[in-house]
């Protein structure tokens, strides 16, 4: 007889976990960003970082990272059809496509976002892409209506193509919040989760509550309130939390109820304007990636195991509970 916990091991999400059912994927998607990063971090001016040196970065990161995340993460604009063609990522990591349309300016964050037509889904499961994956700007400004049918549109989509799908909500204040200091990031990723995570994506990818300063203790305790509202797979993504800081984050999120991360600066930035970038890759950043591994198998809830109901769910924060007496945790 076939239960319904081996027929859940069977969904497409499982093509991005790890052996333990945990998540420990690199983020490559990122574009003018990326650009703005790699001006700063070299000290080139913006004509000198075009196109093809963004393609050739992300390429070398998948080579150098590929081998220890089970899951990478990139856009069509840079690399894409190259990581496909040359066979880049090794068999053990999905290849995951970002099909959100940015709205940027040059050196600024991103506002808005919108799916991206010209991509095919059905057309990308036929070249090997694993999952989709779907950036939603959500604020307090009255635009609930039309996120919410972005992000029902994108899980849908991802779902009739047999493909999972990573929907990616980043909490922003409004003019309004920013002008009179109301806005509170921890109640904002919770607001967002309770919005969107409803829709049922395959994985569910957030903030790091308090930008990841803190304890242990005290960031699994923020990032419960996010696992309360949330019953799908989550793991958490490392824009705007010092590297640094990035372990101990990723671990009280796992002990509050995460099955891991999706994160790109907190794995490869020391390569931006290293003297030497390959080597980098190869060695400081792939080493962190691999102590990140451990991390989740050792406190990251199994993705086949997340929340379903509010008693599984309350037994989560009872558990978290615990973590607040306890000092220790990683540095």
């Amino acid at each position: 007889m076939t239960t319904s916990s081996q027929t859940t091991r069977t969904a497409p999400v499982g093509a991005l976990a790890r052996p333990t059912g945990t998540f420990a994927m690199v983020a490559m998607d990122q574009r003018d960003s990326l650009r703005t990063m790699m001006i700063e971090r070299t000290g080139q001016p913006r004509e000198r970082i075009d196109d093809a040196t963004m393609t050739d970065f992300k390429l070398t990161v998948a080579q150098a990272l590929g081998p220890s995340a089970s899951a990478l993460l990139i856009d069509r604009h840079y690399g894409f059809r190259e990581l496909i063609a040359r066979q880049v990522l090794p068999g053990g990591c999905a290849p995951v496509l970002a099909v959100d349309v940015l709205t940027q300016e040059p050196g600024g964050p991103v506002t808005d976002t919108a799916l991206d037509e010209t991509v095919d889904p059905r057309a990308a499961a036929a070249d090997g892409v694993r999952a989709l994956k779907l950036l939603v700007i959500w604020r307090r400004d009255g635009e609930q209506d039309r996120r919410i049918a972005l992000a029902a549109r994108f899980v849908e989509l991802c779902r009739a193509a047999g493909l999972a799908s990573v929907l990616e909500p980043v909490a922003r204040p409004t003019a309004e919040e920013e002008a009179d200091g109301t806005f509170v990031l921890n109640d904002a990723i919770v607001a967002a989760a309770r919005e969107l995570a409803p829709l049922r994506p395959s994985l569910y990818k957030c903030q790091v509550p308090n930008g990841g300063v803190g304890t242990v203790a005290d960031l699994a305790a923020e990032a419960a309130r996010v696992d309360a509202v949330v019953d799908v797979p989550w793991v958490v993504l490392s824009q705007g939390v010092d590297p640094a800081r990035f372990p101990t984050a990723v671990e009280a999120a796992c002990r509050a109820g995460a099955s891991g991360f999706l994160a790109g600066r907190a794995l490869w930035t020391a390569a931006l304007g290293a003297p030497d970038t390959r080597a980098t890759l190869h060695g400081p950043c792939a080493e962190r990636l691999r102590q990140l591994g451990d991390i989740v198998d050792r406190y990251g809830r199994p993705w086949w195991d997340a929340a379903v109901g509010t008693d599984v769910a309350a037994g989560k924060r009872d558990a978290v509970a615990g973590v607040a007496h306890q000092d220790g945790g990683t540095a």
